[in-house]
């Protein structure tokens, strides 16, 4: 057995086994492999960060588009007498938009997929990825295996798109209500 380093250092210990000298402990051979796989992972990151950035951009702007129809839809819900029925109707169609975007964001995750080779065909890859995107998570397909990593990035970019629709749902709700507090 050899010592580690000199005397006074932090790693003055013995070492079990090493290879290449003292302070390199033996790893395990699983270990060993993914650290020499890992760069198969930078793939996911070259392709998932960008993915993310454009999806939440188009995300926020089209956000912004629905908040303009809500702002128009407003001076309509000034007008009325049916306040709970204009009310129903600006929710479910500002809902309804931001279902869509999330169905676009989800598309361009599968066409990603598609055109890496990452699952066999559209259909899978859109089923796939509107599991992933809603963090649902249990569908029977599986990325292929040094694509993995997209699939819990996607996850992730799902959590803070639905984070940013939930806060401007709520936003909107706001709005609309004190709309409605100072018109009467």
């Amino acid at each position: 057995m050899k010592t580690c380093a000199p005397a006074g250092r932090l790693r003055d210990r013995i070492c079990p086994t090493d290879y290449n000298g003292c302070g390199l402990w033996e790893l395990p051979v699983s270990v060993k492999v993914a650290m020499d796989t890992a760069t198969v992972w930078d793939g996911n990151w070259a392709w998932s960060l960008p993915l993310i950035v454009v999806t939440v951009i188009f995300h926020v702007i089209g956000l912004i588009f629905i908040n303009e129809k809500v702002i128009q839809a407003m001076r309509f819900l000034r007008r009325t007498r049916r306040f709970l029925a204009a009310f129903a109707l600006i929710m479910g169609c500002g809902t309804l938009f931001a279902i869509i975007l999330h169905g676009i964001e989800a598309v361009a995750w599968a066409a990603v997929y598609r055109f890496l080779g990452a699952l066999p065909d559209g259909k899978s890859a859109l089923l796939y990825s509107l599991s992933a995107i809603t963090t649902y998570g249990h569908e029977p397909f599986r990325l292929a295996d040094h694509w993995q990593l997209m699939g819990a990035l996607e996850a992730l970019n799902g959590m803070i798109l639905f984070g940013l629709t939930t806060a401007f749902l709520y936003g909107m709700i706001r709005t609309v209500l004190a709309t409605r507090r100072r018109n009467k």
